[in-house]
């Protein structure tokens, strides 16, 4: 038989001491993505009226709220790891393993933005408009995304159902599910979602300038082709997670907000200044 070899292998190093500190990879990588989100959030801004420190300043506030509200939709999504006779409540704070879920991120976040630039507001008056925030913020956010995948890849975690294709991600034994001892290769969720994300930014830039999208619209089509593809990458993983009437909680989450997405894109066309 011949062995097909995993053309991605998992990393065996998670983490790198300098002295007394213990840099992890996956929080880094996370703060690689912020950085990114942030830089080409603020051009855009610019470009759109804003002033050059605003974003800056706002992801102050956002960027902390964001990574509060990941983590908490994580940990109340799956409460048996923290909660209860075989959960452990101390590992909640421990982030760098893994465990930041895209929704409580993006509720909570987009809560701080709100505020943020309501405050912003009041001292300018002549400030765009959150739905022009928001479209600054659309593009570098989907790709924060693409970058904060790859940390997943350093903690062995979150891929998919056995696959033999070439590009099948090898995990070692110690890291595979139950039932899944005698598989080695997996389909690489990670690197699926990363390129879905990538493909996202550029479909964004497209389109803004192709159909003229402002105030809200960009987010919204962020929000509804970012969901698309996590639909079909949650029905090929296989780590746990609850279901309900079949379907994984997150796909239940990504159906609704993809429902809203489309409903304000359909009804921002007929009412552009439903954001002002």
């Amino acid at each position: 038989m011949t062995q097909i070899l995993a053309f991605i292998p998992t990393p065996t190093v998670s983490s790198i001491h300098l002295g007394p500190l213990v840099f992890h990879f996956y929080a880094l990588i996370i703060l690689l993505g912020i950085f990114v989100a942030v830089q080409w959030g603020s051009k855009r801004w610019q470009h759109r009226g804003g002033a050059a420190g605003d974003i800056a300043d706002m992801s102050i506030l956002i960027v902390p709220i964001g990574i509060i509200g990941g983590r908490l939709y994580h940990v109340f999504t799956t409460p048996e790891l923290y909660f209860g006779a075989h959960g452990h409540l101390i590992d909640a704070l421990k982030i760098w393993k893994g465990g930041m879920g895209i929704w409580g991120a993006v509720a909570l976040g987009g809560l701080a933005t709100f505020y943020a630039h309501r405050r912003l507001a009041k001292r300018r008056p002549d400030v765009p408009s959150f739905g022009t925030l928001a479209d600054s913020l659309a593009p570098g956010l989907v790709l924060a995304q693409a970058i904060g995948r790859w940390g997943n890849w350093f903690n062995g975690e979150l891929f998919g159902r056995p696959t033999t294709l070439p590009w099948g991600l090898k995990i070692p034994p110690a890291l595979r599910p139950p039932g899944y001892a005698n598989f080695a290769t997996f389909h690489p969720t990670f690197l699926y979602e990363s390129l879905w994300c990538i493909g996202v930014a550029v479909v964004l830039i497209y389109a803004e300038k192709r159909w003229k999208l402002v105030n809200g619209q960009v987010f919204a089509l962020y929000v509804a082709l970012y969901t698309l593809g996590r639909g079909w990458i949650e029905a090929l993983r296989i780590d746990d997670a609850h279901h309900i009437l079949g379907l994984r909680l997150n796909d239940w989450v990504s159906l609704v907000v993809l429902i809203g997405a489309i409903t304000f894109l359909q009804r921002s066309r007929r009412a552009p200044a439903l954001l002002d």
